[in-house]
């Protein structure tokens, strides 16, 4: 009769044991942990395995030896077969099986590559992606003109800044240095061209008649503060109607979506953008 439990998001059946099962350790470490129980075939029925005790005496060590983790291994009897349970615990840190990252997603095993295996580690590291330090970077790439605008409306919010002469203490004062050296952060916020550093680091504006008909596109380009300015300038002259009005002598234009509101709209999608990779 077949085990009630099936494979699942925490769960793995192996009839027997192979090495190349650390992946499935591994996988689990990186996910919300798991239990991995070889004995069992993947219908859930009790197959048993041979040398338990051995398995139980070494298995530990190898996966401590590769994985650098150490799971909770326990033996079980099931209808008369003996069967190893491996109970995995999430990981703090990234754990690789011979220099690749696995996931656990449903009841498969992914490799991690390119721009999803770096957000893994960035998230594994308990620090954001702009938190790092630039290592191109001087304060040669820092736009002066930016960072005393900056200086104008941040005043009531940051007092300080105002004080502030040296603009090297400023970004320290602003937790945009490490050791000196220039965080992502900084770049973005307050370089002359943030997308030499990163391909993705601009906004595309374009007006659409159908789902795939391009009426009209541009590139907004520079550092955070320049690009919300631009992109509201081309709304407001290029791509959306602005009703006009008059209040006595005076003539009043109105967009047809309130100023407000569409730059709470460019600063939220600025906040979310993902900056590895390429643009999409």
């Amino acid at each position: 009769m077949a085990l009630k439990s099936v494979e699942s998001q925490n769960i793995e059946f192996k009839s027997n044991w192979r090495d190349e099962y650390l992946k499935v350790i591994c996988a689990f470490a990186n996910a919300d942990g798991g239990r991995l129980i070889i004995g069992i075939d993947d219908k859930g029925k009790p197959t048993g395995v041979e040398n338990a005790k051995k398995l139980l005496e070494d298995m530990p060590n190898k996966i401590k030896d590769i994985l650098g983790i150490i799971p909770k291994v326990i033996t079980k009897n099931k209808k008369g077969k003996d069967t190893l349970a491996i109970e995995v615990k999430p990981s703090y840190a990234p754990i690789s099986y011979h220099g690749r990252y696995f996931v656990r997603s449903g009841s498969t095993i992914q490799e991690l590559k390119g721009k999803e295996l770096t957000k893994f580690l960035i998230s594994k590291s308990d620090r954001d992606w702009d938190e790092y330090v630039e290592e191109k970077a001087s304060m040669d790439d820092i736009d002066i003109k930016t960072v005393e605008r900056f200086k104008e409306f941040a005043i009531k919010r940051l007092p300080f800044v105002k004080e502030e002469k040296d603009n090297f203490k400023l970004l320290q004062k602003l937790n945009l240095l490490e050791n000196g050296k220039l965080k992502r952060a900084a770049i973005l916020l307050f370089g002359k061209n943030p997308k030499r550093f990163y391909t993705s680091a601009f906004i595309k504006v374009g007006k659409f008649l159908t789902d795939t008909d391009i009426v009209a596109s541009d590139d907004v380009e520079g550092n955070l503060f320049e690009q919300v300015e631009e992109a509201i300038e081309l709304l407001r002259t290029k791509y959306l109607i602005s009703k006009i009005k008059f209040e006595g002598i005076y003539r009043k234009e109105e967009l047809e979506y309130p100023e407000e509101a569409l730059r709470e709209a460019i600063i939220n999608a600025i906040i979310h953008r993902d900056y590895i990779g390429a643009h999409a």
